[in-house]
């Protein structure tokens, strides 16, 4: 009874692995390429599939997925005998599982050196200075030779770039030192721009300000005079409204007497000959002011005036 039983055991081992083997079960965005003694066969895509054991066996298991692969720096001659060393990253994606296996021995390898034979092509036409400000041209033109190539691989190139461009260190230092005359030559210009706007500024400023003083030196002017052309004419009415006699005219006249007399220019004097007779109603008025008052004999009546010396001190 032990032989069978042992028999048994191994036939049900034996039927587990089979059955393990018969169920394959690939996951998302994978392929699996089956062969038959060899010999291709099948594709298997995602999900339950189902292989003959012992006959069909799994050669490659491939991600379908997009890929990144960053690549070392690579030493690139430009034209004009300059090395410069680049980093390249390649975004490709698998798309046909079987030609990736049978149609070139490892993909990433040959992507990589394909890579780097058509970079020195292509940099090696251009000179430093196109090299740094060219990047989309250098990524347009190396995906489309990569593409190109790789699509009998099975295999499509979707981006190139270039992650960083290296020139030597003597060009580096030559570089800085532009940038820095450069930047120092902006500062100098903004600079002398930001004076002249202040100056062009203050100026307006002073302007505006001489301007607007004016306007109103002349407007106060204008009010002034304007207020003592008022005045003068309130006072005309005023005396005109109060019909002065004679007395008071005489009497203003002669307040403003001291005032005619200021000043060593003034030698002459004109004085009507209506303030006699003005001079004998004030008397009459505020009363006997003495002998001589009254009959001064300084005036003739009518219409004319006396001119009398002032006497000048010597």
């Amino acid at each position: 009874m032990e032989p069978i039983i042992i028999v048994l055991i191994i036939l049900v081992v034996l039927v587990f692995i089979a059955l393990i083997k018969t169920i394959q079960v690939i996951p998302q965005a994978s392929a699996a390429i089956v062969e038959r003694f060899g010999r291709y066969t099948r594709t298997l895509n995602a999900g339950l599939n189902i292989v003959v054991p012992f006959i069909d066996s799994i050669r490659n298991r491939i991600d379908l997925r997009e890929q990144v692969v960053p690549f070392p720096p690579q030493p690139v001659i430009t034209q004009d005998n300059l090395v410069v060393n680049i980093d390249t990253v390649i975004y490709y994606q698998v798309t046909d599982a079987r030609a990736a296996t049978y149609e070139v021995a490892s993909y990433i390898q040959a992507i990589e050196q394909l890579t780097v034979t058509t970079l020195r092509n292509i940099i090696g036409g251009m000179d430093l200075e196109r090299t740094l400000t060219s990047r989309e041209e250098i990524n347009a033109a190396l995906r489309g030779v990569l593409d190109e190539a790789t699509g009998k691989w099975g295999i499509r190139v979707n981006r190139v770039e270039l992650k960083a461009i290296e020139p030597p260190t003597s060009i580096q230092d030559s570089m800085e030192k532009q940038m820095r005359a450069d930047r120092d030559k902006r500062a100098a210009i903004l600079t002398a721009e930001g004076i002249r706007q202040s100056q062009i500024l203050t100026a307006e400023g002073e302007k505006q300000s001489a301007i607007l003083r004016a306007e109103g030196e002349a407007k106060a002017a204008a009010l002034r005079a304007e207020g003592e052309a008022q005045a003068i004419r309130t006072v005309f009415e005023s005396i005109h409204a109060g019909d002065p006699d004679q007395k008071l005219l005489s009497y203003q006249y002669l307040q403003m007497l001291p005032k005619i007399a200021e000043g060593d220019a003034n030698k002459l004097w004109i004085v009507p000959s209506e303030i006699g007779d003005a001079l004998k109603g004030l008397s009459g008025a505020f009363g006997n002011f003495g002998p001589g008052t009254g009959g001064s004999g300084n005036g003739q009546s009518g219409g004319g005036t006396e001119r009398r010396e002032k006497p000048s001190i010597d």
